[in-house]
Formats: structure tokens, C-alpha cells, sequence
């Protein structure tokens, strides 16, 4: 049994904060789903510990074959194998993205047949009412207001928004040079109403905020360094808090939110994938499933014969 120094610096050498950071700031996993997947990784950090592969930059297809075979012969249940290869890709991936991997081990890895789960999402009128709900009395108001309605305008991932730069945000043509995953680059609009505020906060909070040590970057923290994720995420469940949205959600929301409401507006399929980067267009399309899942519970709800 390893001991608590131990297996920190193992939680560390595998970057396993980092990754659970990432699926609850970004992602918007569940209290359930994210413990479930913290126990799959930990687990599979202590098999690669216990083989002396000190970095997950070691883990090849044959390491990933043979913990497969390695939890099959341990007597893990199906459902419980196929949560841990939905983990491991995800983790993965994120290390990837995140340029401590270089290749991802996981794209030979059997893929489990699973349906597509439907991701949460504010209504206009909830959307609305988060992005206007920062506390008025808070110095750093138009930072918040701003940060709100970049994700909502934009549909950007939480991680995207930390990197912006002062640069990326062009005041004159509307428009934000977005970095996403892989390094890609985007162009997208912000529209008129996040552009007003975000106006607010570079000419009123953010002067304040830089001490010298902001080396350009966009949104500022009171020490005046580059604003964290978490950060963005206490943001966000405040804002949500103070407009009376009675269940959980994140910086993730917002994205899909900003999707779901633009196709719902009557946007293209494909001008939504740029607008979100997403590199397969099949991702965009879960957003119509969404959409025809919203119609069929209007009509059920309010059609006078849908339940006769």
C-alpha cells in the first residue's frame, strides 16, 4: 500500500488533478460520473506504477492491450471495463491536447457501443438570465458580465477563454481569434451585446486589475495574472445561483447552450461546427438530436392529444 506522500507524487507524475480538473471545469461532468472516472484512472496509475512506467508518455497499444486483459482477468464487471476505456480515452486525449503526450494510445482501443447522452443546456430565457446575474456591487463586475457573455456568445471552452490574449479580441471587426485543441485556430464572432461589455471591462476593471504581470493575457485575476478555469467556474455557478437555476451547471453549459439556441435560430449545421471547432461534424449533429428531443416535450407537454 503506498503511502500518502507517495501517492501524491503519483497523482502528480500521471497529471490526474489536472485531468479532473479539466472534465469538471470543461467538460461539466457530474458529481457521480467524475468520482467514477477518478477511480478509473487512479487505477490505472497504479498498474503503470506497479510496472515501473513512471509517465503516461510510456503507455503504448501493447500497455493499453494488456490492461484491458488485466481487468477482465481481475473479474471487473462489462459496464465497468467500458467506463474505464470511455476514461482513459478522455484522459488521454486531454493529455494530448495538452502537449504532454505526443501520441494518443488510445485510437486503436475497442470502442464500446454506446448510446449518445444528450448534453444539458439553459433555455434562452435562463441563458439570459445568467449572463445579466453578476453581483452589481463587485468590483470585478464587467470581468464576470464579460467572461459570461464570451462563453455564451461564442460557445468557447472554458480553456480557450484563459488563453485568449488581448490581441485575439479585434473591437473593430467583432471578431475572436480562438486557439482550440491541437493548436487549431478559429475565427469567431462575438456579436454586439458581449462586445459592449467586454468594452466595459477593458476600459474600466482591467487597467485596475494589471500589476505588471499580465504578459497580455486577456482576462485578469485580483493578484492580476491570467484568470484559472476554476475561476471561470466560480463565475459561472454564482451567476447561475443569482438567477434562481436550480441545478448544477458549468462553463460547458454555456457552450452547448450557445449551440443548441443558434441551431434552434435556424443556423447551418456546418457554420455551427466552425463557430465551435468541433473536428467532426457528427459532434455538432448530437445538438439537432437536442432540439427534436426539446419539440417532442413541448408537444407532449402542450399539444391538447399528444397523450390521449
Amino acid at each position: 500500500m503506498p503511502t500518502e506522500a507517495a501517492a501524491e507524487a503519483r497523482e502528480r507524475r500521471y497529471h490526474i488533478e489536472p485531468f479532473l480538473d479539466y472534465l469538471a471545469l470543461e467538460r461539466g461532468l457530474r458529481p457521480g460520473t467524475l468520482a467514477a472516472y477518478r477511480a478509473d484512472i487512479r487505477r490505472f496509475a497504479s498498474y503503470l506504477a506497479d510496472r515501473d512506467l513512471a509517465e503516461p508518455g510510456t503507455v503504448g497499444h501493447r500497455v493499453l492491450h494488456e490492461y484491458q486483459a488485466h481487468m477482465r482477468s481481475a473479474g471487473l464487471a462489462p459496464t465497468t471495463i467500458r467506463r474505464a476505456q470511455s476514461a482513459l480515452r478522455a484522459y488521454f486525449g486531454f493529455l494530448a491536447a495538452e502537449g504532454i503526450v505526443v501520441d494518443d494510445p488510445t485510437d486503436r482501443m475497442d470502442r464500446p457501443v454506446a448510446a449518445k447522452k444528450l448534453p444539458e443546456f439553459l433555455t434562452q430565457a435562463e441563458a439570459a438570465r445568467v449572463v445579466e446575474a453578476v453581483d452589481p456591487d463587485s468590483p470585478a463586475y464587467w470581468r464576470d458580465r464579460a467572461v459570461l457573455e464570451l462563453l455564451y456568445a461564442t460557445g468557447m471552452r472554458v480553456s480557450e477563454l484563459t488563453r485568449l490574449s488581448l490581441g485575439d479580441v479585434d473591437l473593430e471587426t467583432g471578431n475572436c481569434l480562438v486557439f482550440g485543441k491541437g493548436g487549431k485556430e478559429r475565427i469567431v464572432p462575438v456579436g454586439t451585446v458581449a462586445l459592449g461589455v467586454v468594452r466595459r471591462y477593458l476600459a474600466s476593471v482591467r487597467p485596475e486589475m494589471d500589476r505588471g504581470r499580465a504578459r497580455g493575457a486577456f482576462f485578469l485575476n485580483q493578484r492580476g495574472g491570467r484568470l484559472s478555469r476554476m475561476s471561470i467556474w466560480t463565475i459561472v455557478t454564482r451567476a447561475a445561483g443569482r438567477a434562481g437555476v436550480d441545478r448544477a451547471i458549468s462553463p460547458h453549459t454555456l457552450r452547448h447552450s450557445c449551440a443548441t439556441h443558434l441551431l434552434e435560430g435556424g443556423a447551418d449545421l456546418a457554420a455551427v461546427q466552425e463557430m465551435l471547432g468541433h473536428a467532426d461534424i457528427s459532434t455538432t449533429q448530437i445538438y439537432t438530436h437536442l432540439d427534436r428531443e426539446y419539440l417532442r416535450e413541448t408537444h407532449r407537454r402542450y399539444h391538447p392529444r399528444s397523450q390521449g
